[in-house]
């Protein structure tokens, strides 16, 4: 955390909410919790929280996504650029 932040916040808070965001992204929607459980997560303390599985998408440093390839670009295609349109489940 931000160090101009240090007297804001509850540490314990703060890894509680990464926590239970990781639980949301996790890549099968059934072991994500539904709304009300992550509502009764974050306002009451002493909960057990199960440990988050992998994320549905994560890229690593250095890392490809499974499958693609990557090769040099040719010259005449270097300044070019490519969008990725991403849809909700």
């Amino acid at each position: 955390m931000d160090e101009c932040l240090k007297d804001t916040f509850m540490e314990c808070e703060v890894k509680r909410c990464i926590h239970v965001g990781l639980l949301c992204v996790q890549q099968f929607a059934e072991d994500r919790p539904i709304m009300s459980s992550v509502l009764f997560i974050l306002g009451t303390d002493g909960v057990v929280l199960p440990e988050p599985k992998e994320p549905g998408f994560f890229i690593g440093r250095g890392s490809t996504p499974e499958g693609s390839v990557t090769s040099p670009s040719p010259v005449s295609e270097r300044n070019t650029i490519s969008l990725t349109d991403l849809e909700a489940r």
